[in-house]
């Protein structure tokens, strides 16, 4: 016979298994990483995660069941959001555990960073440093409106499809650091390729606006500072 402590335990483990559930496909953690950068509508989280609209939406249902994420209509478009902060915290924290107990990740990462010779990484505080003495170019690569939802102080914005045709509104005489999504974002790897072609000094960043706000860095956003 079960015991009412036994049904209470495992109705408490059923709901924290609803998570686990939701998580579970790697798109859908693809679409919370995505989510972190700020808002979006099903259409550009489809086409930035190369899924079709309809899977994008059903891995988007999922997580709004799982209370993950909220859905707001706006004119045409649905516009998803995280439901709050704690759930890019939670997103944070469970990189941050994969990188530590699976060391699978950092071999995935280092076989794609080290054949573009781009692991070479500026850490954070050394960055405000050089960016407040005006050592270096800091250059946004994300889509534009992930940029007005938060950036790094002082940096550029030149999303990585027009740096090319950009090129002159960098200075040549200045190391550039180019960042985007954070650690596994390959935006900021496209850039470095082409600045150093061009015959940039620029360097790629590991760090990306998640990971400045996960350590209390200062964060801007349209005009306000965070």
């Amino acid at each position: 016979m079960t015991t009412p402590h036994r049904r209470f335990k495992d109705a408490i483990y059923e709901q924290f298994a609803r998570l686990g559930k939701a998580i579970s496909a790697p798109k859908r953690l693809e679409l919370l990483d995505l989510l972190c950068q700020g808002p979006r509508t099903v259409e550009a989280l489809a086409e930035q995660a190369a899924i079709s609209v309809a899977n994008a939406s059903q891995h988007l249902q999922v997580l709004r069941a799982a209370r993950l994420v909220d859905a707001e209509k706006k004119g045409l478009y649905v516009e998803y959001r995280l439901a709050d902060d704690e759930v890019c915290r939670f997103f944070f924290a469970l990189r941050g555990l994969a990188e530590a107990r699976l060391a699978e990740v950092d071999q995935v990462a280092r076989e794609y960073f080290d054949q573009r010779g781009a692991m070479e990484a500026v850490e954070g505080d050394e960055l405000m440093r050089r960016v407040k003495s005006g050592e270096v170019t800091v250059l946004d690569v994300r889509p534009p409106e992930e940029y007005r939802a938060g950036h790094i102080p002082g940096a550029l914005s030149i999303p990585v499809g027009e740096l090319k045709a950009r090129l002159k509104e960098l200075p040549k005489d200045r190391e550039v650091v180019a960042y985007c999504r954070g650690p596994y974002c390959v935006m900021a790897v496209e850039a470095v390729e082409l600045l150093r072609k061009k015959g940039f000094k620029a360097h790629r960043m590991e760090q990306g606006v998640v990971d400045w706000r996960a350590r209390g860095w200062r964060v801007e956003s349209e005009g306000a500072h965070q």
